[in-house]
């Protein structure tokens, strides 16, 4: 079933989207099942969930941490993490940065924005990223790369809010982009997009899309 639902997700996919299979809550036999059909990029948003299959499953799998990530809890992971999406404050950055420089290597990060009318979701505004980014604390940082931004769009079946929620976030991007990384090419990626939005999301400009249900089934309540 899940090569059967990669397979199909691959011909509805643009070969220049990369594709983060949100794996969390799943167990390790349905992981290796994405990985043998070549899924290399596995999703994760529980940090003891994300270290336990780290250190189970091959090592050439991509692991991107997709939930709320905890100060404290940013050790465990910046050893070996591909992608951290959910940076929304500078405290976490600045932790961030630290434990890059502890591992010796360089982390890659988004900023994530609060696009959506739900006020559970987190994330910066526009004038909050801005303020981030001249802070002194930050342009001290050596051990961080801002990759790109990520956002959510509101859970509903009004498809132009959402379409008009990941617009938004595409025109947050070009303004920092213009603004700050006019001269990276690491500053690049636009996460928007899951099982339910990915479609509309790629047409706004998504260049990441975040799918679970649509490849492993049903999330499982953890035990």
């Amino acid at each position: 079933m899940i090569a059967e639902n990669l397979s199909l997700l691959s011909k509805k996919i643009p070969s220049n989207i990369q594709l983060v299979a949100v794996s969390k809550t799943k167990p390790n036999e349905l992981l290796m099942q994405a990985y043998d059909h070549g899924q290399r990029h596995l999703g994760e948003n529980k940090v003891q969930e994300l270290v336990s299959k780290h250190e189970s499953l091959p090592k050439d799998i991509n692991w991107h941490f997709i939930g709320h990530l905890q100060r404290n809890k940013v050790k465990y992971i910046a050893g070996f993490v591909h992608l951290i999406h959910g940076v929304e404050s500078l405290k976490l950055l600045k932790e961030i940065d630290k434990q890059g420089q502890k591992n010796n290597r360089i982390i890659n990060v988004l900023l994530q924005f609060h696009i959506a009318e739900e006020t559970s979701k987190f994330g910066l505004n526009l004038l909050e990223a801005q303020q981030l980014l001249i802070d002194e604390a930050y342009l001290g940082f050596s051990n961080i790369c801002i990759s790109g931004v990520m956002g959510m769009a509101t859970f509903t079946d009004n498809t132009e809010q959402v379409r008009n929620e990941f617009r938004t976030l595409k025109s947050i991007y070009n303004d920092l982009k213009m603004s700050f990384f006019k001269d990276s090419n690491d500053f690049k990626v636009i996460s928007m997009g899951m099982s339910g939005d990915y479609e509309i999301a790629i047409e706004e400009g998504s260049t990441l899309i975040r799918v679970g249900s649509s490849i492993f089934g049903a999330r499982d309540t953890p035990i």
